[in-house]
């Protein structure tokens, strides 16, 4: 094992718990999602707010806390996520339209990050599709609320709110593999 395939693989082991705050956050904001459908635009953008700046915190503190290694997909999917929470609740007005596109673009991206990342991670740990699948499904997602942005807010809820729980399960689950890292 390589010095910087160490230090990855210790700081991985070090920061799988908060891998799996990322992944408990947005299982809880699918839940709440379902849970409170006929909620308003407005609650909604917060919601969404709280959940897109907690997953960018987590993403920086698990990028930061490492040692060497790549780790630049990662913070770059906490600064989308963090943006896209900024802007949220900078402008809670927003149309519905515009908000989709902003929750479907930080999808895509962070996405396709994770997916980067995961290939990167490839040599230090085994199952990475973990991680390769929840960005598979955040690229999915952002694609269709892209492609369809004129979706009804209940349909647009209830479709986010299974994007968020199944993102969230493979996220916890890709964590507790972490785990196993830890030395």
């Amino acid at each position: 094992m390589t010095d910087q395939t160490f230090s990855l693989f210790n700081l991985l082991g070090r920061a799988w718990w908060l891998v799996l705050l990322r992944g408990l956050a947005a299982v809880v904001f699918g839940v709440l999602a379902f849970l409170w459908p006929h909620i308003t635009l407005l609650t909604f953008v917060i919601l969404y707010a709280v959940y897109a700046i907690s997953d960018g915190i987590f993403a920086l503190v698990a990028a930061i806390r490492g040692g060497e290694g790549p780790r630049w997909w990662l913070i770059l999917v906490g600064l989308v996520s963090l943006a896209a929470g900024v802007v949220a609740l900078i402008w809670p007005g927003i149309t519905a339209l515009l908000l989709v596109m902003v929750i479907g673009a930080a999808s895509i991206v962070r996405g396709v990050f994770e997916i980067i990342g995961a290939i990167q991670l490839r040599k230090v740990i085994t199952n990475e599709w973990l991680l390769i699948l929840s960005g598979a499904v955040s690229v999915l997602f952002g694609i269709a609320v892209m492609i369809a942005p004129q979706a009804g807010a209940l349909a647009l809820i209830w479709l986010i709110a299974i994007w968020a729980v199944v993102f969230g399960i493979l996220t916890v689950g890709f964590g507790l593999r972490l785990r196993s890292l830890k030395s």
